[in-house]
């Protein structure tokens, strides 16, 4: 059963600067493909996605078309670096976008993002990943997504110091083997909830 997963890199840099929230999130969607996973990337900042909680904000809201490739996907990879302790605002934009979720049901009463999978990706250089993760579930499940075992994958720099993970010279054991796990637990799930998905809403 072939599935298909869209990365929404939250990075604050627009392109075509490098960025570490890219590199990790590209080594997830590459250890999905070993499952039969396709995958695509976009980096939201390059888009104009407006503030705001409904589906579309008019006025050249780019969220329209994101949310509309995020919905043809199977696999949702939330990809944000850490700032001060936290997710990025883009991030933070994004889960205010998909607050609209909460209003769209299919014809059984369930919401569209229930069959679907979402991973989370933080890099940084101080402690915050779990922190991050932690939120990003909360948020994510909130709409509707669900959080495979194992559903983060992220890299810390040691605190006080300036290296990115870009420019490590190798990728780390613990996280090649977190982003492995991350993958096929995410494609078994994503496959489980595409042959047997949650029951009707309107069901009882």
């Amino acid at each position: 059963m072939p599935l298909t997963a869209l990365a929404l890199n939250c990075t604050l840099s627009p392109s075509p600067a490098e960025s570490s929230t890219e590199l990790l999130a590209q080594q997830v969607l590459d250890a999905l493909a070993e499952h039969d996973v396709s995958g695509s990337m976009i980096r939201v900042v390059d888009h104009d996605v407006r503030p705001g909680v409904e589906l579309d904000m008019g006025d050249g809201d780019a969220w329209p078309n994101l949310r509309e490739q995020l919905i043809a996907s199977d696999i949702l990879v939330l990809a944000t670096p850490t700032w001060l302790g936290q997710h990025s605002s883009v991030c933070q934009r994004v889960l205010e976008r998909l607050d609209a979720e909460l209003s769209e049901t299919d014809e059984q009463g369930r919401l569209l993002t229930y069959g679907k999978v979402a991973v989370v990706v933080v890099v940084g250089n101080e402690d915050g990943a779990h922190h991050i993760s932690a939120v990003a579930f909360q948020s994510l499940n909130d709409v509707g997504f669900t959080i495979p075992a194992g559903g983060v994958t992220y890299w810390n720099g040691e605190a006080m110091h300036g290296t990115d993970y870009k420019d490590l010279e190798s990728t780390p054991d613990t996280v090649a083997s977190t982003t492995r796990t991350l993958a096929a637990n995410a494609a078994h799930l994503a496959r489980l909830l595409g042959t047997a998905g949650y029951p009707s809403s309107n069901a009882g």
